[in-house]
C-alpha cells in the first residue's frame, strides 16, 4: 500500500503509487500508524533536492519524525506553497531571498518569508486554502491555477490538468480572462524572475507528445 506522501498542487497529501521529482519538507505530519494527522505544525514548508549528500531516509514516516513528502515536480511544490531549502537548495534560496528584498522590503530572513507565504497560503481566522484572482494572460509559466474545478499548469499558451503521474489533458489558456491563482502570488513573482532551480522545473510530461502522456481517466 502507498504511503500518504505525495502533495498535489493544493496543498492536500495524498497516497499514490506514482513518484514525485521534488522532495518535501514541512514538519511532522503523521502519527505513529502514517496517517496524516496535523498538516500545518509549521509555517516552514520548503522544497528540497531528492539527493544530497548521500543522505539516505529510510524508513520513510518514521514514529515522531518529521514527514518526507513528495512532488511531482518545483511547479507543484510552489503552488502548494513551498519555497526552496536554504541547505540543500542554497542558490535557489538564495535567488529567493534576492527578489524577496524587492517584493517585501524589511522582510528579512527565512522565519519572515515563511510568514508571508503561510498567510498567503491559507486564511489566518478559517485555516483554509487562500486563492487569489489575476488576469490569466500575465501569469508566467509554472504558475498553476483551477480551471474547471481542477489544477492546471500554464504553460506558453495552454492550461495543462495536473495528476499524479504528470500533466494529461491540454487546453488553450484563456486570453483576456481572469483566473483563480492557486500558487501564492509571491511564488508567481518568483516564477516571473529568470532562473534555473536545481530541481526538476517541470516534469517530462508537460512537453511530452499526446502518445506518451498519463492517461486522462480519472
Amino acid at each position: 500500500m502507498p504511503l500518504q506522501n505525495r502533495v498535489t498542487p493544493l496543498g492536500e497529501v495524498i497516497a499514490t503509487p506514482e513518484r514525485g521529482l521534488v522532495y518535501a519538507n514541512r514538519g511532522c505530519i503523521h502519527d505513529p500508524n502514517g496517517r496524516i494527522r496535523n498538516r500545518c505544525p509549521t509555517r516552514r514548508w520548503i522544497a528540497c533536492r531528492l539527493d544530497f549528500r548521500d543522505r539516505r531516509r529510510r524508513p520513510l514516516m518514521a514514529p515522531g519524525k518529521f514527514t518526507e513528502l513528495f512532488f511531482l515536480d518545483e511547479a507543484t511544490a510552489l503552488a502548494a506553497g513551498h519555497r526552496p531549502c536554504g541547505e540543500c537548495r542554497y542558490r535557489d534560496y538564495e535567488h529567493l531571498t534576492a527578489m524577496w528584498a524587492e517584493l517585501h522590503p524589511g522582510q528579512q530572513g527565512a522565519d519572515a518569508i515563511d510568514e508571508q507565504l503561510d498567510a498567503e497560503r491559507r486564511d489566518p481566522r478559517t485555516k483554509q486554502r487562500r486563492f487569489h484572482e489575476a488576469p490569466t494572460d500575465d501569469l508566467p509559466d509554472g504558475t498553476f491555477v483551477l480551471h474547471e474545478n481542477e489544477p492546471h499548469l500554464v504553460l506558453g499558451p495552454v492550461l495543462l490538468r495536473w495528476s499524479p503521474a504528470g500533466y494529461t489533458a491540454r487546453v488553450s489558456r484563456p486570453a483576456g480572462a481572469r483566473a483563480t491563482v492557486i500558487t501564492p502570488p509571491s511564488l508567481v513573482e518568483l516564477l516571473a524572475t529568470d532562473r534555473t532551480p536545481l530541481v526538476p522545473f517541470l516534469h517530462p510530461s508537460a512537453t511530452a507528445p499526446p502518445d506518451r502522456r498519463p492517461s486522462t481517466a480519472t
